[in-house]
């Protein structure tokens, strides 16, 4: 959850039902950063690419940035991209050395979530570090955020300042195990919403209706 992206979208959807006279019952997704499908097809994703390509020296789990000042004000961001990070690493069996956890995508001069993936990776390169492989957990889906930004220029920055090889782990995309823990946490939050009865319902209606009539509203 982020203030930035989950509310606007929020504050867009409500904007929109401004104009309704009947606003229709919503329930929305606040985050899913632990669950235990999301975690284990990040993991299995990971897995499945070491097993074709071997391991790093480093795995670098890049996350969307955002200003410093949200984290300042409560948003819940920072810590949520923490704990998914923590989790991934230890679906990996990952030692902390083994592992960083960077934010990407910063603009502007306000100070935003640090460390920042790039100058990371540029550090990583200078100390010797040979080979990084990079995943962008936040991202379900790839973008110009990671083909680009991570997979074409970070690339650069790491190798122009001295490692050698530098590995994007595309994001989940439409993996099966994604898609069904999709569908586990789209179902888990249809649950539990007040059933009415269709007839009460129908009733309750014509009832509106035809005193609507009678204040002189056309049939």
């Amino acid at each position: 959850y982020a203030a930035s992206a989950t509310a606007s979208a929020l504050d867009a959807v409500f904007a929109a039902l401004e104009k309704s006279r009947n606003m229709p019952a919503l329930r929305s997704i606040k985050h899913y950063h632990d669950h235990a499908g999301y975690i284990a097809a990040l993991a299995q994703n990971v897995n499945d690419y070491w097993m074709q390509n071997g391991r790093p020296d480093k795995l670098v789990m890049s996350f969307h940035g955002v200003p410093r000042f949200s984290l300042d004000k409560g948003d819940p961001y920072h810590c949520e991209c923490q704990k998914t990070g923590r989790l991934l690493a230890e679906q990996l069996g990952l030692k902390p050395e083994q592992f960083l956890l960077t934010f990407q995508s910063r603009f502007g001069r306000a100070e935003w979530l640090k460390p920042y993936t790039q100058a990371t990776l540029e550090e990583l390169g200078k100390k010797g570090t040979q080979r990084v492989d990079v995943i962008c957990p936040g991202f379900v889906a790839d973008c110009l955020e990671t083909l680009e930004e991570i997979a074409m220029e970070c690339r650069a920055a790491f190798i122009s300042c001295g490692g050698k090889t530098f590995n994007y782990i595309p994001c989940l995309n439409e993996r099966p195990d994604w898609i069904r823990a999709l569908a586990d946490i789209a179902l888990a939050n249809l649950q539990g919403w007040l059933c009415e009865d269709p007839a009460q319902l129908k009733q309750a209606a014509e009832l509106s209706r035809t005193r609507a009539v009678g204040l002189g509203a056309k049939n």
